[in-house]
């Protein structure tokens, strides 16, 4: 198992803890991951560049397997998703969490099989219900009283659909208040403490066209603590004993989502997996032997713990400028890659990589090219004084909420993923181009 997976302490590993296992220091200021030198990747394929390491996003689906052998893991398809990214998902035993029809079809016709698919969303439009249906998906997650109708109706007799409810189990948890999603007063899920959810779960036991195999909850993002989930699982629980005793009906699932939070840099706190899992399943026996129900078959829905500590991106640097007791160092990307500095005020331990340098380091504001004044990749980080153009800017745990969030903001195409494995690297999504946007814009 990688370094990464490990330990997030610095100590020994000179900053390069939160960096993909792989990550190797090699002279004059080189660094490589999978065995590829990602000044290489730079000259290769041009910046900005996502780099992926197919062995560490490989090696934390196998943790995540060992974790919860008795649980179903699925992969937010939310956080990264490609070809390349479906398969390794596929091989490694994993589910597939997809919140679209975009991203069920980019995942079947890349071959995942649709029965391992659960199909999520606040607003589900009509084709994604419909080709959720039409394919053949393992679950689809009620999010609205207004779907359960609409998804019956799509089903049709004698067509019988399995669902799950996603419930709000009013947990607060989260890195940031715009991706807390466990309590009351946001899109997302039906209240437990108003009453939506149980409504919701009668309507959905009406129906015979669905098959009500258990609940949901997603109580929000980049959670470093296992407490919170433990919470919620004594109210879902709670919550299901509540329906066995009102319709007779004893739910065999309970999927808890994801969330599962992730260093961003050496130091900071990260989610022990493993300490989840054990501390998870002890709960849900208790909690089921204290209600008298059998214990469900549980799944968890990681995403960002997954694939982001596996991603770098890189960046050239454009102009360095003092000004206003400030240096500003200007790169070729930005928030049109990159806008989780700009919605959460995400920060990176980024470094310069390609020489070397023995310049005292000076604190500088890492901007990117747009015309924003929020346009920030990184506020008060250490780069060497001599910093100048042309050279390279490596960004760490750059693989999640990235290019799924890039935009064509001033018409800037979004950059390629490579993906590197023992020493080799190949393309894997190409970088978006002007012929691109000529051929989509067919207006005169």
């Amino acid at each position: 198992m990688s370094a990464s997976l490990l330990t997030e302490d610095s100590a020994g590993l000179d900053g390069l803890s939160v960096w993909p296992g792989s990550t190797t220091r090699l002279p004059h200021g080189h660094l490589s991951v999978g065995g590829f030198s990602l000044a290489e990747v730079a000259d290769r394929f041009d910046t900005p560049a996502y780099v992926l390491d197919e062995d560490e996003i490989r090696a934390r689906c196998r943790m995540y397997r060992a974790a919860f052998p008795q649980a179903d893991v699925v992969y937010a398809a939310k956080a990264f998703l490609s070809r390349a990214m479906v398969r390794w998902i596929h091989e490694e035993g994993l589910g597939l969490d997809v919140c679209s029809a975009g991203e069920l079809e980019l995942a079947v016709t890349a071959g995942f099989p649709p029965e391992r698919v659960v199909l999520h969303g606040n607003a589900k439009t009509p084709r994604d219900i419909e080709l959720g249906l039409r394919l053949g998906v393992g679950r689809i997650v009620v999010d609205s009283p207004s779907e359960v109708a609409r998804i019956a109706a799509l089903t049709g007799l004698p067509g019988r659909q399995k669902v799950m409810v996603r419930v709000v189990p009013g947990v607060a948890a989260g890195g940031h208040e715009k991706i807390r999603t466990g309590t009351d007063g946001q899109k997302f899920g039906l209240s437990l403490t108003d009453g939506s959810a149980q409504h919701a779960i009668a309507r959905v036991l009406g129906q015979p066209q669905l098959e009500l195999t258990g609940l949901h909850c997603h109580i929000g993002s980049q959670i470093t603590e296992v407490k919170p989930y433990l919470v919620a699982v004594r109210r879902m629980v709670g919550l299901m004993a509540r329906v066995r005793e009102s319709h007779g009906v004893t739910f065999p699932e309970l999927d808890l989502g994801g969330g599962h939070g992730v260093a961003y840099r050496p130091g900071e706190p990260a989610l022990d997996v493993a300490a989840l899992a054990r501390r998870l399943n002890a709960e849900l026996a208790t909690s089921c032997a204290a209600a008298g129900l059998p214990v469900p078959r549980l799944a968890v829905e990681p995403g960002r713990a997954i694939v982001a500590p596996a991603g770098v991106a890189l960046y050239r640097v454009l102009a360095v400028k003092h000004t206003g007791g400030k240096v500003f160092v200007a790169v070729d990307g930005g928030m049109s890659d990159n806008p989780r500095p700009a919605l959460y005020g995400a920060r990176y331990a980024l470094r310069l990589i390609g020489r070397a340098t023995g310049a005292e380091p000076v604190t500088a504001t890492v901007v990117g090219r747009h015309c924003e004044a929020g346009d920030v990749l990184a506020d008060d980080v250490p780069l060497p004084g001599d910093v100048r153009p042309g050279d390279l800017i490596a960004v760490p745990v750059a693989g999640a909420y990235q290019v799924s969030m890039a935009s064509a903001y001033n018409l800037v195409g979004r950059p390629p993923v490579v993906a590197v494995q023992g020493g080799a690297a190949r393309l894997l999504v190409r970088r978006e181009t002007q012929e691109d946007f000529r051929r989509r814009d067919v207006g005169v």
